[in-house]
């Protein structure tokens, strides 16, 4: 069993290739994304233990912010923003 077509999906504005049912890190890392924002501090965001503990790799999904993109599985058309506000 391969891998389903790629869909597209909106990553600050630009259309990114993913895999349905991906987690969106996943789809992310891939497209060469290597931070997903940055502390208070202004220290870049990434993700990190890839299982939804650690909180490095919050986005905003379809207007949600602070969605754990290791948790959010990739669907067609969603829309991502990366530097989510803290």
């Amino acid at each position: 069993m391969g891998r389903p077509e790629p869909v597209t999906i909106e990553v600050d504005g630009r259309t990114v290739p993913a895999h349905p049912g991906e987690s969106l890190a996943t789809a992310l890392l891939a497209a060469g994304e290597r931070s997903v924002g940055t502390t208070r501090g202004g220290a870049r965001r990434a993700p990190y233990c890839n299982m939804g503990i650690c909180f490095e790799c919050v986005v905003t999904v379809d207007g949600v912010p602070c969605q754990r993109s290791c948790l959010i599985r990739v669907r067609a058309g969603m829309r991502v923003r990366t530097a989510v506000p803290r």
